[in-house]
């Protein structure tokens, strides 16, 4: 994936700085004079996703800080955001962010708790299958001194959200073993949560340290894939927003344990 030019890097922040506003292509374009389709094709290169979707992304990061921040009815975060139907708002957020509006409102508490049970070493990897040509290794690094948990994932977008097709928690080792993933194209993300982070931030992650492979990953069945390495950084304007609840995830990888309980 391409470094983003201060076009693409100016055109976000237009669009942060106007999220409440009619992003149409066309304004976005526009505003970076380039044709729409010169600048869609070129900000999807850059990015990874449309300019669409990516606003369509950020809306819904919003929609999750106005329910954790407000008491505003679900209903009216929704017509905030741009989304007219309240089933359709319901839809959209439960699919990317991976349960309800009310239900992500009502998990405050659940950050806590799974930090807590990660602490007391109530995570162990499953055991590793047969080698097989559907499997993916590889290491997560950081630049800089860590102390917490890094989840990483294979997600079939370029956007960390849904539930991933496969993925894993590193806690004491940073090597990760990605088995038995299904046939397909992928792209390999991964976030760091430290142990002194509070609720809120696990919740609305803008500031956790991210990495993205800069391939698309293909699972053919056919050939083993290398080793791959990630490297966090700190998160950059150009990165799309962490929809999926990452307690979500934690209770996901718990769940999957030899010893959780």
């Amino acid at each position: 994936m391409l470094t983003p030019n201060k076009t693409i890097q100016d055109s976000i922040v237009f669009i942060q700085q106007n999220l409440d506003q009619d992003l149409s292509l066309n304004v976005l374009a526009d505003e970076a004079a380039y044709s729409p389709f010169h600048f869609s094709r070129m900000f999807k290169r850059q990015i990874g996703v449309s300019p669409m979707y990516f606003i369509s992304s950020l809306r819904l990061q919003l929609a999750k800080t106005l329910l954790l921040d407000t008491a505003f009815p679900i209903r009216d975060i929704g017509l905030e955001i741009g989304q007219q139907s309240l089933g359709t708002f319901t839809t959209r957020f439960t699919n990317s962010i991976g349960m309800t509006p009310a239900s992500f409102r009502a998990s405050l508490q659940h950050p806590e708790a799974y930090m807590t049970d990660l602490k007391q070493n109530k995570w162990q990897p499953p055991s590793m299958h047969t080698a097989s040509s559907r499997q993916l290794s590889g290491s997560v690094q950081t630049d800089e001194p860590f102390n917490g948990i890094i989840l990483a994932g294979l997600f079939p977008k370029p956007i960390p959200e849904g539930l991933p097709v496969r993925g894993t928690l590193l806690i004491h080792s940073h090597s990760f073993h990605l088995t038995n993933i299904p046939v397909g194209t992928y792209f390999l993300m991964a976030t760091a949560i430290s142990w002194e982070m509070d609720s809120k931030k696990i919740l609305i992650p803008q500031e956790t340290l991210r990495a993205r492979h800069p391939y698309p990953i293909c699972i053919d069945g056919k050939r083993s894939l290398p080793e791959t390495r990630l490297i966090m950084r700190k998160p950059e304007i150009t990165d799309p927003p962490i929809l999926i609840s990452l307690p979500l995830l934690m209770k996901h990888f718990l769940q999957q344990s030899p010893i959780s309980h």
